[in-house]
């Protein structure tokens, strides 16, 4: 998800760094709930965009279904969420208190 830069993002993969830098610190969404904040792919198409361009959002806050952040940064983007106040536990993120709805902050 940090890896240097890569190709030209596509427009489907503006989209989705579009919609994962709107997300408030401190909060996060999953792959799936990108694709439907986006109106379309699927939590797939949507780790596989930042899997070449996270570099330039805070990818940290995309989280699996599970609450837990992805391999292989894991470490990483725990830090990075505890150091912006999200909820933890464990190695999860607390998704009911966490999760983004795409409204507000």
């Amino acid at each position: 998800m940090r890896g240097g830069p890569r190709a030209t993002p596509t427009a489907y993969a503006r989209q989705v760094l579009d919609v994962v830098d709107t997300v408030p610190a401190g909060r996060v969404v999953t792959y799936g709930d990108v694709a439907e904040l986006m109106g379309r792919g699927t939590g797939r198409t949507v780790g596989t965009v930042l899997s070449q361009h996270g570099h330039e959002v805070a990818w940290q806050r995309v989280v699996q279904a599970s609450g837990r952040p992805a391999e292989p940064h894991l470490a990483e983007a725990l830090r990075l969420l505890a150091a912006e106040g999200c909820p933890l536990v464990g190695e999860r993120v607390d998704l009911d208190l966490a999760r983004w709805d795409g409204v507000g902050p």
